[in-house]
């Protein structure tokens, strides 16, 4: 396999020994290149041999750096690869859920291992052999992020749509005694895999070392089900029940292991109207990507920073009024950090925008687009709107429904700030718009 080297950095290991853009790489130390993975392992050492393929001839470079130093060189793909595509018919699939009018982009349905490393993105090992279990191994791929759902092999099997998703437990023992860590995630369908399949999941995974925690995440559902399985959102006492089992588990296992171990995600607490744990509950927040303590950590980082502040900045009442947009679920809970920890000047509004795009099951700040805010807030109603940038896709700032940054940004005339997420991020926002 060759990878087209499309730049070489000026100054690098790989310029100085005189590869070219238009080379094609084939091998490192005499290693064939698989992909990105081959490639920075490789690439580590002090003395590599760069061996390309110029004008049909095969053309070999001697690489003198220091360990760890970069080659210097770019491909056409971050990956060197394709992307490895899922083979599951999930029920509780998102991607099936989307509406007819979602961008192509969204229905892209990958489950790529070497993006659960790259990026923490969940992945099912059903597309991965025996063999891409070695490499995993032999690479030292780890920490992954692994969706296991149950590790009873039938329920997984059907909640996945293959028999390949009742081989996890034998994979994650392989994973685990080749060296391999790894995150998991539970996503809970009511009925199915919550109750003793939860407990069964919980109590096997522990006794997998590698297996470093749960995060147990209910079903996301939109309004665009039909043909589906008939799946449904949990209610509160069902939600307070999965809670309550959590735990159970998490008291034990603090005591045994010294880590809780199960982490249920901020929309269980948000169904089950339970107060939001603490902050060191979280034991570093590992397993924030997939929703689970969202909520506290922003209330921390916005206390912690307004704490920073002068007193006379931190007084209540202000006729400066600011919209805070965010998703149904945040809410109650925003509302209170706004309240808790006022600004001078500032009158600050919570406003909850409902989804019009998935429907209003889908409650995540998230997921609101450019059209729910143009229908939930009146243009020039406000100093300004503050926003989570996790509405936004990074590259190009565009709303899920296509509209951009700056078309719902005229069409509400007044400024639409974007924050990246954290809760100081936010305050500073709030604070711009106060003219701080």
């Amino acid at each position: 396999m060759a990878h087209t080297i499309t730049a070489v950095h000026a100054g690098s290991p790989a310029q100085r020994a005189g590869v070219l853009p238009g080379d094609r790489l084939t091998r490192l130390n005499g290693a064939f290149i698989i992909d990105f993975l081959d490639y920075q392992v490789l690439e580590c050492e002090e003395r590599v041999e760069v061996e390309v393929v110029r004008e049909g001839r095969t053309l070999r470079f001697a690489c003198v750096k220091d360990e760890y130093e970069p080659l210097g060189l770019e491909f056409t793909s971050p990956m060197m690869s394709g992307m490895r595509m899922c083979c599951n018919r999930c029920l509780f699939c998102f991607v099936d859920q989307l509406p007819a009018y979602a961008r192509d982009s969204l229905r892209v349905k990958d489950d790529d291992w070497r993006t659960s490393l790259m990026m923490g993105s969940y992945v099912t090992l059903t597309n991965v052999p025996d063999a891409g279990l070695d490499r995993i191994i032999r690479r030292h791929a780890s920490p992954l992020y692994i969706s296991v759902h149950a590790t009873d092999p039938d329920i997984r099997s059907r909640l996945l749509g293959t028999p390949r998703g009742g081989m996890l437990m034998r994979q994650l023992r392989k994973l685990s005694d080749g060296g391999i860590q790894f995150h998991c995630q539970a996503v809970l369908c009511p009925g199915l895999n919550d109750g003793d399949v939860l407990d069964r999941t919980i109590r096997e995974l522990t006794g997998i070392e590698g297996a470093l925690s749960l995060a147990v995440v209910p079903v996301g559902l939109t309004d665009h089900r039909e043909g589906l399985a008939p799946l449904r959102k949990y209610t509160k006492e069902e939600a307070r029940d999965v809670l309550e089992m959590c735990e159970r588990w998490r008291e034990r296992l603090l005591r045994e292991r010294g880590t809780r171990f199960v982490f249920p995600s901020d929309e269980f607490y948000v169904e089950a109207e339970a107060e939001i744990p603490p902050d060191e509950t979280y034991e570093g927040y590992q397993q924030i990507d997939d929703g689970v303590g969202m909520l506290r950590l922003f209330e921390t980082e916005f206390r912690e920073a307004w704490e920073e502040l002068p007193p006379e900045e931190r007084q209540p009442g202000g006729d400066t009024h600011i919209i805070y947009a965010v998703g149904v679920s945040a809410e109650a809970f925003m509302r209170d950090v706004i309240a808790r920890y006022p600004l001078t000047g500032a009158d600050v509004e919570v406003r909850a925008i409902g989804n019009g795009f998935f429907g209003p099951s889908v409650t995540v700040s998230g997921l609101v687009t450019g059209g729910d805010l143009l229908r939930d807030i009146e243009p020039a109603s406000a100093r300004g709107v503050v926003i989570t940038s996790c509405m936004l896709r990074p590259e190009d700032q565009i709303f899920l429904d296509d509209r951009t940054l700056g078309e719902v940004r005229t069409k509400l005339r007044m400024p639409l700030v974007p924050y990246g997420r954290r809760g100081d991020e936010c305050l500073s926002a709030i604070r711009a718009l106060c003219g701080r």
